[in-house]
């Protein structure tokens, strides 16, 4: 199968249009394979458990801006996961009346066990591709990433810092050039 060997001269609002449309039916097959096997996490939840793997410590409002969700729909989630065991709360240091979320050990597992399970069922699908079209995504995926990551921390209970993407993403891309 080869898909994507022909010369092609995309537009942004080109890519941005095929992002839009490549990317429901991927997080459905995600969303799938993720909840498929035994003590299977939601995607907000690996998501949370995955910006909590990233930094000691985030606070509730981290959570809820990193997932796009109200304080309550997150203090929920966080509470669901905080009855599993997969996070911890515990009280700021400097500050009583935050609350610092931590990621547990059997947080951590259950995390390491779903992106383990969702990416072999990836690469299941992925495999039908020859190297080239692999290659291509790889590239492209990697692309995606250093555009959109955000730059800086915030909600940890030390205080906020900048966590804007746009020209600072930018800026990191054309570094690695």
């Amino acid at each position: 199968m080869q898909l994507f060997r022909d010369a092609i001269s995309a537009s942004p609002q080109d890519c941005g249009e095929q992002v839009l449309f490549a990317l429901p039916p991927v997080m459905r097959f995600v969303r799938k394979h993720m909840r498929s096997h035994r003590g299977g996490l939601s995607v907000p939840q690996f998501r949370t458990l995955v910006l909590l793997e990233s930094s000691p410590t985030k606070n509730l409002s981290a959570v809820a801006e990193f997932l796009g969700v109200s304080l309550p729909t997150a203090s929920r989630m966080v509470t669901c996961m905080v009855r599993k065991g997969f996070v911890h709360r515990r009280e700021c240091p400097n500050d009583r009346r935050q609350v610092e979320l931590v990621l547990t050990s059997r947080g951590a597992a259950i995390m390491e066990k779903s992106r383990r399970a969702t990416q072999q069922e990836i690469a299941r699908e992925l495999q039908s591709l020859d190297q080239t079209d692999r290659d291509a995504i790889f590239r492209a995926m990697r692309m995606l990433q250093i555009v959109f990551k955000p730059i800086g921390k915030s909600g940890t209970c030390a205080g906020n810092g900048d966590s804007s993407t746009g020209s600072a993403a930018k800026n990191k891309l054309s570094d690695r050039s």
